[in-house]
């Protein structure tokens, strides 16, 4: 019997700009304990729909036709009255952010304690009971500080258990989970979905998952559902979907994903974007962006073809009577990359580089301790190559990014840049050097000044560093720059709200470009985005780099990312660099544990877990890390030896690097004689 019956849903929204279609006629159903995934670029349609299955669409949004029935009784119509029984009871939701979804002004107990009281009918105290053990299950330390916190003095993984605790505490039939691992470090990451996998299967229920993650699918689903402008492109069982996917979205989604694409290749891309839910074409609608488009695709919309492994296909090269022929692939997908000088003098040098942060307390401002954010980092960037820094939140690898350019008052130490040390130099001498050091944000919409153009954000370096510029020249560097990041100079007199997430983060890089800087931190400059413009972006720094030798110092959380992007892998953990060397070398035979971890945490698309992650918890505090090796607390090795040398050496002092070759090193007493 199916739990969730979801046929022919449509919903509208009411726009300035006419009938915004986000849902167009979907179906899909889910059974007792199964799970399905929802799959597809931001605008497709997944989360709306997401949102109607829980009967939280809101004027001016309408659903025209279809319908949901869950547990056989229709959704659709339905009165608050009966939402209210069935929403937080027997189906519940977690939302993508658990920062913007939890309430602010509300403790985690009172939110937690909310739906017990509402529908389990429990006393204020058994909710609060009831509360902690939740915390408990989910591996929350403390549960009872927890409990009196308030959702901005948790962790994002911390944010997202908690969501999970609300969702979970009435047992629900059915989870919607709409992105729970989006943006957040591969370990929580893995902690999570193992999570909700183990609930799953104690309490037997289904799961509704809506992802853009085809590595975090293949660990928790056992059906695809893949959504293109509001329809169903592809549907069908996950292993035949993943190894063999028929539609040619499907294709391209899982061709963008950077795995097994040497570094000299350009990654494969879908060419343009989402078209507006107020604006979609006649026929099929990705027919425009589609490879092996016909005439007859941009004239009829494909019905959904059953395919041989059981699926379904909206698209007409699966129509049995009269197939559309095979078109010829474009080229430009497997091309190699122009390649930058690398391998040069050293462009930028750290020694010693420490960044603590004062903790003051009462009314005096007394200082009670530090944040020690980097804490003793010497690190050398060769010209024209890439260093990826990769660890957990937390560990310092964004401070370390800003401290590099000087952007932080409390960095110690030395940062030689063309021998020159920034941290050393007057307000003066530093601005003049900015021109050289450049940086782009995680958040390209919120880096981006909403009340400036596109031309003046993009300009306004120029303006500050060349202010006697001619206005021709500087009309030409504009559209020059513009061009370079596949930008029409023709955008400049629009406002970044008016652009989607890839287009922004190119408004971004074309900003940090004018100045034809040497070095750019990049931190994570595609975490957000979907993997078809997260492709775009990783080719276009590629390009940007071999074009203009460029050096990067690439943050990030995503090893599949830094594995393409990268020549050389930081891994850092508590403010210092526990692993350094070459990125064959870190990632195909990592030395420290915690390299390890973080590897083991990343889902694969190949294979499925088949136990839960060795490494659990969070990163301690770094106003006071353990003593001895900070991560011997955490560490897999350590906690499982009977070695008496680890046993007395990891909690007692730090570890100098151990060498295990002449480029790569890692800190830590296990590896000791290794290399």
């Amino acid at each position: 019997m199916n739990l969730l019956e979801v046929e022919d849903l449509k919903t509208y929204f009411r726009t300035e700009d006419g009938l915004a279609r986000a849902v167009d006629g979907i179906s899909f159903s889910i059974g007792e304990g199964e799970s399905l995934a929802l799959v597809g670029e931001s605008a497709c349609g997944k989360t709306v729909t997401a949102l109607s299955v829980m009967g939280l669409i809101r004027a001016p949004g309408y659903h025209p036709g279809g319908s949901i029935r869950f547990e056989g009784e229709p959704l659709l119509g339905a009165g608050e009255a009966v939402m209210r029984r069935i929403r937080g009871n027997r189906m519940s939701m977690i939302f993508q952010e658990p920062m913007t979804a939890l309430n602010p002004v509300y403790s985690i107990a009172n939110q937690l304690a909310e739906p017990l009281i509402l529908h389990q009918r429990m006393t204020a105290g058994q909710a609060r009971a009831r509360a902690g053990e939740l915390l408990g299950e989910l591996g929350i330390p403390s549960p009872e500080v927890v409990l009196d916190s308030y959702p901005h003095q948790l962790s994002g993984g911390m944010g997202q258990r908690v969501m999970i605790a609300m969702a979970m505490a009435c047992r629900p039939r059915l989870m919607i989970a709409d992105e729970p691992s989006t943006a957040l470090d591969v370990t929580v990451q893995a902690q999570i979905l193992h999570l909700i996998k183990e609930l799953q299967r104690e309490v037997g229920m289904a799961l509704l998952l809506i992802t853009h993650d085809l590595g975090v699918v293949n660990q928790m689903c056992e059906s695809i559902c893949v959504m293109y402008s509001g329809r169903v492109a592809e549907t069908g069982p996950r292993e035949a979907l993943l190894r063999d996917a028929l539609h040619p979205y499907t294709v391209k989604l899982l061709q963008s994903i950077p795995r097994g694409v040497r570094r000299d290749q350009r990654l494969s891309v879908i060419r343009g974007q989402v078209r507006s839910a107020t604006d979609y074409p006649e026929g099929c609608r990705f027919a425009e962006r589609c490879d092996h488009a016909a005439p007859r695709c941009r004239a009829d919309q494909p019905p959904l073809y059953e395919t041989r492994a059981g699926g379904r296909s909206a698209c007409f090269l699966q129509d049995p009577d009269d197939p559309l022929p095979p078109q010829q692939v474009p080229p430009g997908v497997g091309e190699a990359h122009g390649e930058a000088a690398g391998g040069g003098e050293v462009l930028l040098e750290t020694r010693g580089l420490s960044t603590f942060f004062p903790v003051t307390k009462g009314f005096l401002k007394r200082v009670v301790g530090y944040v020690r954010a980097v804490d003793g980092v010497s690190l050398a960037i060769r010209e024209g190559t890439t260093l990826g820094l990769v660890g957990e939140s937390g560990c310092g690898k964004t401070t370390l990014g800003h401290s590099l350019l000087n952007l932080v008052g409390q960095a110690r130490g030395e940062v030689l840049f063309e021998g020159v040390n920034l941290l050393g130099l007057s307000a003066r001498e530093l601005r003049r050097m900015r021109k050289r050091v450049q940086i782009i944000f995680q958040d390209p919409f919120a880096s981006l000044n909403p009340r400036l153009m596109v031309n003046d954000i993009v300009g306004e370096g120029l303006r500050i560093h060349q202010p006697g510029i001619a206005a021709a020249e500087y009309e030409a560097r504009l559209a020059e720059t513009l061009a370079e990041v596949g930008l029409s100079a023709d955008i400049g007199h629009r406002y970044a709200h008016e652009f989607s997430g890839g287009q922004r983060q190119r408004i971004a890089v074309a900003r940090a470009l004018i100045l034809r800087p040497r070095f750019i931190v990049l931190d994570e400059a595609t975490s957000a985005l979907d993997v078809s413009v997260q492709a775009q972006i990783l080719n276009l720094l590629r390009d940007l780099q071999a074009r203009h030798n460029l050096t990067y110092l690439f943050i990030t959380h995503d090893l599949g990312v830094v594995e393409y992007l990268a020549d050389e892998i930081a891994v850092m953990y508590l403010g210092r660099i526990v692993e350094y060397g070459p990125t064959a070398a870190v990632l195909h035979q990592p030395s420290h544990p915690y390299t390890r971890s973080l590897l083991e945490a990343v889902p694969s698309l190949e294979e499925r877990w088949s136990a839960p992650p060795a490494l659990s918890g969070d990163v301690p505090s770094s106003v006071d890390p353990p003593a001895g090796c900070h991560f011997h607390p955490r560490c897999p090795v350590y906690n499982t030896t009977d070695d008496p040398r680890l046993r007395a050496d990891c909690p007692a002092r730090y570890p100098e690097p151990f060498p295990q070759s002449p480029s790569h090193w890692a800190k830590c007493f296990a590896v000791q004689g290794r290399g």
